[in-house]
């Protein structure tokens, strides 16, 4: 099996601590930044991660914006966009910056590891 590498951007404590346990319960290795340039600044310094769990909403630069700028930068690791926004409007945004999947917070354990299961 597959080891899988991820990275959980979000500028809330709780969402990363429970998304990175919900990540090691299924056997993925994680990493935690608060915003999209920090996101971005990891893979400007080489860092590689095979799953990018991008939130929407952040300070300094938000997830639609850190997503159109890693895929200029030639990022193909699969981005699930997370929000607690369930709009079209904003879902679509987050799809044409390159998102590869959108889901609504909270995010199940279910759901994220259907998600892993396909990458392994």
């Amino acid at each position: 099996m597959k080891e899988i590498s991820a990275l959980v951007v979000d500028d809330t404590m709780t969402n990363r601590k429970i998304t990175q346990a919900q990540l090691k319960k299924i056997g993925v290795k994680s990493q935690a930044v608060t915003n999209g340039s920090e996101a971005v600044e990891l893979h400007c310094n080489g860092q590689h991660f095979d799953l990018i769990i991008m939130d929407r909403d952040m300070p300094i630069m938000n997830g639609v914006e850190a997503t159109k700028q890693l895929r200029s930068m030639g990022v193909g690791s699969l981005i699930l966009g997370l929000s607690s926004r369930s709009g079209q409007k904003e879902i679509k945004e987050f799809m044409d910056a390159g998102a590869n999947h959108y889901e609504v917070k909270p995010l199940s354990i279910e759901k994220l590891s259907a998600i892993v299961d396909v990458m392994r």
